[in-house]
């Protein structure tokens, strides 16, 4: 992604106006209606709704969209962002007072999951190489597959005969009617983009991403066979880690930043207290969950850190149930294991 993309994107002002305790609510970003994002922003308003805290699940465009979220949105405390978008992020930090300003406040609440990286093409795109010259689709421009794409394109000199700014739901069918050659989709498998869609395993299979100079960035991953209905073999790529962000919110500040802090803390102390529930009854990239994975360079919250005290209650409301689990000696050591991670 050029620069230029990225101050178009967050040279937004930061909202940081008040609300009433009747206008208050809890927000988190996430991404397309069939990605993985909305159904793990699902799973943890599911945790909220037990103690009787509502958190609306927002759709969005993706990564980008909700960076920009987390500090501009309001009444947006929460957004699921990929880590090469953190990255990316704070290479142009260095050097660019308006990067600086739009990063300024965000802060890491938790790394999730491995994302890995989908390219779907035509059966003679034998690899990412086969896409010069191609139609490609890479993504709506908020988004963290626009992002990924266009990092990935540039850093192996790919360049494609024509791109295409679409979001992967609107690419699968141009895909599959012959209109473009390929599209890129960052998503936890399995994708029920592709596990919901009936895709000729004679003409189309997914893109192999094993190229050298994409490991100093990325994560190499696998997709096992028969992950999807099209894929017999196993495919070797690259993966990217989603990472939930969140605000450094001053409760000195006023009511709308107490509030909001106190929204981080209660569902900090959820995630963690509520782990196990998840990656047993939630979206199946729980399981893979480790919250002390923290990527370099970033700070975690204040808010976040209230959440991990071992004496932290979340503000349940009367008569809800809570996920928390009391004095469970495992619960504690992992709590003890975060707060350790988490000091600067």
């Amino acid at each position: 992604m050029k620069r230029s993309v990225l101050a178009a994107a967050l040279g937004l002002a930061l909202f940081v106006g008040g609300a009433s305790a009747q206008e208050f609510e809890r927000n988190i970003m996430t991404g397309g209606a069939q990605g993985t994002y909305i159904k793990v922003g699902r799973d943890i308003a599911a945790l909220g709704a037990e103690c009787g805290l509502k958190l609306n699940v927002v759709e969005s465009a993706g990564s980008l969209e909700n960076f920009v979220g987390v500090r501009n949105r309001r009444n947006t405390q929460f957004g699921i962002v990929q880590s090469d978008v953190l990255e990316y992020l704070k290479t142009f930090e260095a050097n660019d007072p308006e990067v600086q300003k739009a990063v300024k406040g965000v802060r890491i609440m938790f790394p999730l999951y491995n994302e890995e990286i989908h390219v779907l093409a035509r059966k003679d795109i034998g690899s990412m190489k086969d896409l010069a010259g191609r139609k490609v689709a890479v993504g709506k421009k908020d988004s963290g597959t626009f992002l990924t794409a266009t990092l990935i394109m540039d850093i192996l000199q790919v360049k494609a005969g024509q791109r295409m700014d679409i979001n992967p739901e609107e690419a699968l069918p141009k895909l599959l009617s012959g209109e473009i050659d390929a599209f890129f989709y960052v998503a936890g498998a399995p994708a029920s983009l592709f596990s919901g869609n009936t895709i000729d395993k004679a003409k189309f299979h997914l893109v192999p991403i094993t190229e050298a100079p994409l490991l100093a960035t990325y994560t190499p991953s696998r997709i096992d066979a028969g992950t999807y209905a099209f894929q017999d073999q196993p495919v070797d790529l690259i993966a990217v880690k989603a990472v939930m962000m969140t605000y450094d919110y001053d409760t000195k500040r006023n009511a709308y930043h107490r509030d909001s802090c106190k929204t981080v803390a209660d569902f900090s102390n959820l995630i963690v207290s509520g782990l196990d529930k998840l990656k047993t009854t939630g979206h199946p990239k729980w399981r893979t969950v480790d919250l002390t994975a923290l990527p370099p360079g970033w700070q975690v919250g204040v808010c976040v850190k209230a959440g991990m005290a071992l004496d932290y209650k979340p503000a349940c409301k009367a008569g809800a149930a809570t996920s928390t689990s009391g004095g469970d000696d495992s619960n504690e050591e992992y709590l003890n294991l975060l707060k350790q991670r988490l000091q600067p």
